[in-house]
């Protein structure tokens, strides 16, 4: 007979979620968990909105500025006749859920400091299912932003559309996007270990994800070592969905879908791996 210390945690960790036998996590219960973490990142936006509101200052204006100006001048061209406000909101609505995500290992690296992390970490939640609640509330988280890009973008006399599946369907893109580019960052902060660090690299690596996606410009219009790289920027992925289902331009949905999932599939993975190293 084995005695157990007082006190002590359970057994079963969050790496032992997915063992066969009586720790097995089953489905239904994976969802619940996934949903209840989703729930309480949501919940931090009651005590303090902010960051949303911040957040939102720099999208706003380069809709306003950026798109205006350059709508003027004509010095993009864009396919099939759009105007270029048109073609640029999609861009700025997916540029302001990349914002969001990309800081969102910070948090994370709060929790660790604060001993949450080390709590959640020896609870039978497998540690996909952390990660997995973490990335969907930021996804969730921008929305928020999302909407109101949407309704600026009205105000400025864009035309988008009004059907209500493919408005559902262009959140879940955003969803989608914002759930790898959160898992990219919680990744950084399972490397970096501190915010200081994941702040820089999170500086660092934003602009270029923007600027090297087809979020301002056809991809047409780059040159061809840059085309090569907006070939591997899930960004860019994400701007054509939302231009497909937004304002009708032609696209291959199919594809753009297939590429968000894989990748959020593969940053909950990676982000997965590497939270135990930053949990110590």
């Amino acid at each position: 007979m084995t005695s157990v210390a007082p006190g002590a945690p359970p057994a079963v960790s969050a790496d032992q979620g997915w063992a066969p036998g009586s720790g097995r996590v089953g489905l239904r219960q994976l969802l619940s968990r996934m949903l209840t973490l989703c729930w309480v990142e949501l919940r931090k936006l009651r005590h303090d909105r902010t960051e949303l509101y911040t957040r939102a200052i720099q999208p706003a204006l380069w809709l306003l500025i950026f798109g205006e100006t350059f709508t003027r001048i004509h010095a993009i061209q864009t396919p099939n006749g759009i105007p270029y406000l048109a073609y640029l909101a999609p861009g700025i609505l997916a540029q302001s859920a990349l914002f969001v995500a990309i800081f969102y290992g910070i948090q994370i690296i709060w929790e660790r400091d604060a001993g949450v992390l080390a709590k959640l970490m020896v609870t039978p939640t497998p540690r996909s299912a952390l990660i997995t609640g973490k990335a969907f509330a930021a996804g969730l988280r921008s929305l928020v932003q999302g909407v109101v890009i949407v309704v600026l973008a009205a105000i400025l006399g864009v035309a988008m559309t009004g059907n209500p599946l493919k408005l559902l369907a262009a959140a879940c893109v955003v969803v989608l996007g914002s759930a790898f580019f959160s898992c990219l960052s919680m990744s950084i902060a399972g490397v970096a270990l501190s915010r200081d660090r994941l702040m820089g690299i999170g500086q660092a690596i934003t602009m270029p994800l923007f600027f090297s996606s087809n979020a301002l410009y056809p991809t047409r219009l780059m040159p061809g070592w840059l085309q090569a790289i907006s070939k591997v920027n899930p960004l860019s992925y994400e701007v054509d969905a939302l231009r497909g289902l937004l304002i009708g331009v032609p696209t291959n949905l199919g594809l753009d879908v297939s590429v968000l999932v894989a990748a959020a599939v593969a940053g909950v993975v990676v982000a997965s791996a590497l939270l135990p190293r930053l949990a110590k």
